[in-house]
């Protein structure tokens, strides 16, 4: 070291991530560790490096080496993810796979709807490949939008990509073709399902063969329910056991799974004259009718939810509730998903009905959850969809714009409180409900209306008790029941009920008895016309005629007694 130079040099990062700015540098070792360590601990910094700088004689040079490192640590450049890009399909069997089959069905969906079919028979019929290719642009501008976004995805041509897609999409219509004219393809009608599926189980190519045979069976079809009516007829035909079965039930699971994916294939299976509350209902009990059966029974609300299914619907469903046709069983659950989670109002024009037939499905959803959906995914969609029913316009339809009275509101605006789910949507709920109890119009209404000054707390006892039973956060619910005890105080004392009782000639125990109901609450809300009555019954206890009246009736003194044990309680 002798006759070199040497220097440390203090550098600051100001944020993760930002260059290295010299803050300082000293030929003492200590002052610049001690000013590092100074900066970290005031906290302003990220980081701090110290370095010891070496100055070489001969080069001239200084040699760097890090003695100190506080802080954020550098960061680590992240490799670039190197994408797939391997074309999509490759082969006319890569057109065969689910995933080519769900995207030949969007891309196609309108040219599909109109003829009435599924892409499991585009792929196994000549004749709609045939009409396909003469209805002019149908198939040019599907393999467009497959091919601009492929292609500025992977940096190709868009050229390049729809000459590649068309030479495949080519392949595949000569390959299927082909088939055809050379004779072999199952057919059902005259062979029978059970012998064909047995016959092809050994061939590799089994599934496109019987395939063909299936969407030749089914093309005679005039309405998706005389489709998924053959279909189901099929099935009753399938071998009874072993690969055979296996592959006819997978085989018939592809246009099934297809047919009820689709908005108007499912449509026409579960009835078009249905709103999207029946229609979820449907799918419902479609995809879990054993369990939605026994539901049904137990619950009249779900039962007056529950449309009839039309025939086809009813037979699928017996398929359904087995192990078979699981696919199909997923199609219809991403449809219930969908249309839970979207913008179409349930019950459209009726509000009352949207909740009622909003808890039916709650209630049916969540005892199928498990073979339908996961209990999770119920409660997000239901917890999106009461989203809906706490928005402004919604409540004020579902309160018939003032022509309801003051208390009728009140209650529907516990049922709305008690029916959606979600904080955010509880609290909103009780706003509306806190704001409808403040109302100068529900004051008026108990202390002006034609009712008796009992029938009135008796019904203000009903709403108090009612409103904890919502599903609010106490410190949401407890000022709406105060300020109905408020409104039962004011009632009492406009009535002068307690003073008029005292003084009826009926005997002690009796009125000690009518105070005690009025004091926990069960004949009068709690707030200050309960507190009055308490303080009445503990008057009316010490009289000594109460006591002797009590004293010859033991019934009504084990009467009297558990009346004072539950106002104890709710003390």
């Amino acid at each position: 070291m002798h006759g070199r130079q040497v220097h440390f040099e203090l550098f600051i990062r100001r944020t993760p991530g930002a260059g290295w700015i010299l803050d300082m540098a000293t030929e003492n070792r200590g002052a610049a560790i001690a000013a590092a360590e100074d900066l970290m601990g005031a906290g302003k910094i990220a980081a701090v490096r110290v370095t010891k700088e070496t100055l070489d004689p001969e080069t001239r040079e200084f040699q760097s080496v890090t003695i100190l490192n506080l802080g954020a640590s550098e960061l680590v450049k992240k490799k670039k993810v190197v994408e797939n890009l391997d074309p999509i399909c490759v082969s006319p069997q890569d057109l065969y796979t689910v995933h080519a089959r769900e995207r030949i069905g969007r891309l196609l969906e309108g040219w599909l709807e109109r003829k009435g079919a599924t892409p499991f028979e585009l792929l196994h019929r000549p004749d709609l490949v045939e009409e396909l290719e003469a209805s002019g642009t149908d198939l040019q501008h599907a393999i467009q939008k497959v091919a601009i976004p492929e292609a500025q995805a992977r940096g190709l041509t868009v050229h390049e990509l729809i000459r590649t897609l068309s030479g495949l999409v080519q392949r595949s219509i000569d390959r299927l073709s082909k088939d055809f004219r050379k004779g072999g393809m199952p057919d059902l009608d005259k062979e029978g399902f059970a012998l064909a599926a047995e016959r092809v189980s050994r061939e590799p190519e089994r599934v496109y063969l019987l395939g063909a045979g299936v969407a030749a069976s089914i093309a005679p079809a005039r309405s998706w329910s005389e489709k998924i009516s053959r279909l189901l007829d099929l099935a009753d035909a399938a071998p009874l056991a072993g690969p055979p079965r296996a592959l006819a039930l997978q085989t018939l699971e592809q246009p099934l799974a297809e047919i009820l994916a689709s908005r108007t294939g499912l449509d026409h299976i579960i009835g078009t004259q249905l709103d999207l509350g029946g229609q979820l209902a449907a799918m419902t009990r479609l995809a879990a009718c054993d369990t939605i059966e026994a539901l049904m029974r137990m619950e009249p609300s779900v039962a007056k939810i529950m449309p009839p299914l039309p025939e086809a619907a009813t037979r699928l469903a017996r398929w359904l509730a087995g192990e078979d046709f699981r696919s199909v069983r997923t199609a219809i659950t991403k449809r219930v998903v969908r249309d839970l989670n979207g913008p179409r109002r349930l019950r459209p024009g009726d509000a009352a009905g949207e909740i009622a037939v909003m808890r039916g499905l709650a209630m049916a959803l969540t005892a199928a959850a498990g073979s339908l959906l996961q209990a999770d995914d119920v409660q997000a969609a239901f917890t999106q969809r009461s989203r809906m029913l706490v928005t402004s316009d919604f409540v004020e339809t579902y309160l018939g714009g003032g022509e309801r009275t003051a208390r009728d509101e009140i209650e529907a605006l516990m049922w709305l409180v008690e029916n959606v789910i979600g904080g955010a949507n509880k609290r909103q709920a009780g706003r509306y409900l806190s704001a409808g109890v403040a109302a100068l119009r529900f004051e008026k209404e108990f202390r002006y209306g034609p009712d008796t000054a009992a029938v009135k707390l008796q019904k203000l006892a009903i709403l108090q008790r009612a409103v904890a039973r919502g599903g609010l956060a106490p410190e949401d619910y407890e000022p709406i029941q105060t300020k109905i005890g408020d409104v039962g105080g004011m009632v009492e004392a406009d009535a002068r009920l307690i003073p008029t009782l005292a003084r009826t000639p009926a005997p002690p125990a009796q009125k000690l008895m009518a105070m005690l109901r009025l004091a926990i609450g069960e004949t009068a809300p709690s707030g200050p016309a309960a507190d009055r009555a308490r303080l009445e019954a503990m008057r009316l206890a010490r009289r000594d005629d109460t006591r002797a009246d009590l004293a010859a009736h033991p019934d009504r003194m084990t009467q009297v007694r558990e009346l004072i044990q539950q106002l104890g309680m709710a003390a």
